[in-house]
């Protein structure tokens, strides 16, 4: 931890700012009393996306997972095909 004088706080300010971004912490005295610290800021934590974010959020298709009809399965597999450039 470094102590610097009030005067050479404001004639290094940018100087003292990088080590600051370096992780570094500063003490800003007066005489001999501390009264100031310069201290990096801690990135915010990030939230949580737990399991269940979303329940009660969405309604599930019921039918979803089941197996398509014969007629769903012709309209894929038979349907419009895109012609190429």
């Amino acid at each position: 931890m470094l102590v610097v004088k009030i005067h050479d706080a404001k004639t290094n300010l940018s100087k003292l700012l990088k080590q600051v971004e370096a992780g570094e912490e500063v003490v800003i005295a007066r005489g001999n009393k501390e009264i100031a610290r310069l201290m990096p800021i801690a990135p915010p934590a990030p939230k949580s996306r737990g399991y269940g974010a979303w329940k009660g959020r969405i309604d599930p298709i019921p039918d979803f997972l089941e197996p398509m009809s014969e007629e769903e399965l012709s309209l894929w597999e038979d349907g419009p095909i895109e012609p190429t450039p």
